[in-house]
């Protein structure tokens, strides 16, 4: 792991197109500024666990699961048929 010491406007460059940018710190934080390319995903870490937990909760669910989240929905109207002709 690289440690560094950077004062707020100060950068950090990852690679040819990351700029990290020290905004300013709070308290025991940080503030920073990340640029990147489009393509880059950009997560905080704590948000990716929650959605890799919910991802093997969701793969470990039972085989009645559906039919439970079915249970949970409103019931809806069945589709409409054809219009019926106008009288005329």
């Amino acid at each position: 792991m690289l440690v560094l010491t950077r004062k707020p406007g100060e950068q950090i460059m990852i690679g040819d197109g990351i700029v990290i940018t020290v905004l300013e710190g709070r308290g025991d934080g940080v503030r920073i500024g990340i640029e990147a390319p489009r393509g880059v995903p950009i997560q905080r870490r704590e948000v990716i666990e929650a959605i890799a937990a919910a991802n093997l909760a969701a793969a470990a669910a039972g085989p009645d699961a559906e039919d439970a989240l079915r249970g949970l929905m409103p019931p809806t109207a069945p589709p409409a048929g054809p219009a019926a002709p106008a009288a005329g």
